[in-house]
């Protein structure tokens, strides 16, 4: 038996070598995982790939029962990594149990990418309630759903404060007194930290992503980076940078 598996095994590996087939980059599939797990919905969508996509792998060699089996195995992986971050075992894998089989039931490969869509958009959604709602009150919770949906653009006080109905005054208050920080304070400490990400695991200069989280200029990104992280994005990308395998 045992031998019949590793020939397998071998034979497998010597038709992804002919086929030029590579693993999908695992320190950016974890990223994936963790940016879901913090409730970072800028960050999982960066690092959101297809569902079975390139570097992913056979599991069937029929094409519709191939998605559903990769998406079962990212559904449990999400719920156990959700688990990991704070969200409780019975709330992780009702999802989990649910998304599965939704997706047992498509017909078509467009409804089932529309499902793993959903999936990955929930799940990310309901870590950041998690996360937040035991510390925070609801109206900071919403204030920071809002700055983790909007952190590719420059977030004003008063447009938050007008998403929640309430004064500028009394959310710049309120937030200070619940976070101990003020709001631009938190909104600097957060798009540095998705910058961090995005130096470890892509290939954007410092520019470009000053740039797509809308600092005011490069300089002023690398001053408040330096400020969080002791260190230029330079200098932190030459430290963390992931090395290529294969």
């Amino acid at each position: 038996m045992q031998e019949k598996t590793e020939k397998k095994i071998a034979e497998l590996l010597f038709e992804q070598r002919e086929n030029g087939f590579e693993r999908a980059s695992f320190d950016r599939e974890i990223a994936f995982y963790e940016s879901i797990g913090a409730g970072n919905l800028e960050m999982m969508r960066f690092f959101a790939a297809p569902l079975c996509c390139e570097g992913c792998g056979t599991l069937s060699k029929d094409h519709l029962r191939n998605l559903k089996y990769h998406f079962v195995v990212l559904a449990a992986l999400i719920a156990r990594f959700c688990i990991r971050y704070g969200m409780t075992p019975e709330q992780a894998y009702q999802l989990s149990d649910l998304y599965i089989m939704q997706a047992d039931e498509c017909r078509t490969e467009q409804e089932i990418r529309t499902i793993h869509k959903e999936m990955l958009e929930n799940y990310t959604r309901t870590m950041q309630k998690v996360r937040n709602s035991k510390i925070y009150s609801k109206q900071i919770v919403r204030c920071m759903e809002y700055i983790s949906e909007h952190l590719h653009q420059k977030i004003m006080l008063h447009d938050v404060a007008e998403f929640l109905e309430i004064s500028d005054a009394y959310l710049s208050r309120l937030f200070r007194q619940e976070t101990g920080t003020t709001f631009n304070e938190y909104i600097n400490r957060e798009k540095v930290k998705a910058a961090a990400n995005l130096l470890r695991y892509s290939d954007y200069s410092d520019l470009e992503i000053s740039n797509l989280f809308r600092f005011s200029s490069q300089s002023y990104f690398i001053k408040i980076f330096r400020k969080h992280f002791e260190m230029t994005p330079r200098e932190y990308k030459k430290r963390y940078i992931v090395p290529e395998i294969g």
